[in-house]
């Protein structure tokens, strides 16, 4: 499957929707964790996606074994080093993705020789096997990127509601506000667990029990992407086609890494 999922088009009355969270890591940086959203998580019996950067899982040995050894979350890729691979050689385009899935199957082996998991007996209760799904650095891709994440068996996945949760300006409850407004049935929604990302745990605290009145139930990627069909782009952006290539360009000029600061300056 070719181009970058932004949704799920579901059958109607099914209200499933992904929670998504990205742990970045670059180089000459180390991110953090963010306990409190996944302490939220696992308290209200919600489902969730990581894309996992392969830095940020050697960094975190202990946090990603139990994010893997969690049944109700699931693990995706998010480059080895949050490189922008639209720029990547062959070369870095390899690493990025090849031993960004070697860092999760060391991470797993570990968990998996431990005493509390060797008498797993529970198929749905194993935790998985390989990376199936990649989200791009910095939502941005292009036709050689997508070909090799395809090419190593992966669907490349973005969003459709953007939390905007590293922006320091935005207040917890107008992240909350920004989820509830564009949640829809097979929506996918981006937010950060590497403590970059500002008031989302409050935030999180606030959406879920209205989500959840509302009907809305909480699902993994996988499990979402095998309800319905997938909403398929053929390239990637932020918001709105283009947007990606215009914000790239911006960060430039302004010398930032801050797509946030960006974003809310145009």
């Amino acid at each position: 499957m070719r181009g970058s999922i932004r949704s799920v088009e579901l059958p109607p009355g099914q209200k499933l929707i992904a929670l998504t969270f990205d742990l970045c890591e670059s180089d000459g940086d180390h991110a953090g964790y963010d306990g409190r959203v996944v302490d939220l998580l696992r308290a209200e019996g919600v489902k969730a996606t990581f894309f996992a950067g392969g830095k940020w899982l050697e960094s975190h040995p202990e946090r990603a074994q139990q994010l893997i050894a969690d049944a109700n979350f699931e693990i995706g890729a998010h480059g080895l080093r949050h490189r922008d691979l639209t720029h990547a050689t062959d070369k870095t385009m390899a690493e990025e993705i090849g031993l960004t899935e070697a860092a999760f199957v060391r991470a797993r082996k570990t968990l998996m020789s431990r005493a509390c998991v060797t008498d797993l007996q529970d198929d749905a209760s194993v935790p998985q096997a390989r990376i199936t799904l990649m989200r791009f650095p910095y939502g941005r891709c292009n036709a050689k990127a997508l070909a090799a994440v395809a090419a190593n068996g992966q669907l490349a996945i973005q969003w459709d509601v953007v939390t905007g949760d590293p922006d320091p300006h935005i207040t917890a409850k107008g992240i909350a506000n920004t989820i509830l407004t564009r949640a829809h049935p097979g929506a996918i929604i981006v937010a950060h667990a590497n403590g970059r990302g500002r008031n989302i745990a409050a935030a999180l605290k606030i959406a879920l029990p209205k989500l959840k009145e509302e009907g809305y139930q909480f699902v993994t990627l996988s499990e979402l992407l095998a309800a319905g069909k997938p909403v398929i782009a053929a390239t990637c952006y932020l918001n709105r086609p283009g947007d990606a290539s215009r914000v790239a360009r911006a960060k430039r000029q302004r010398k930032s890494n801050d797509i946030w600061s960006v974003l809310r300056s145009r």
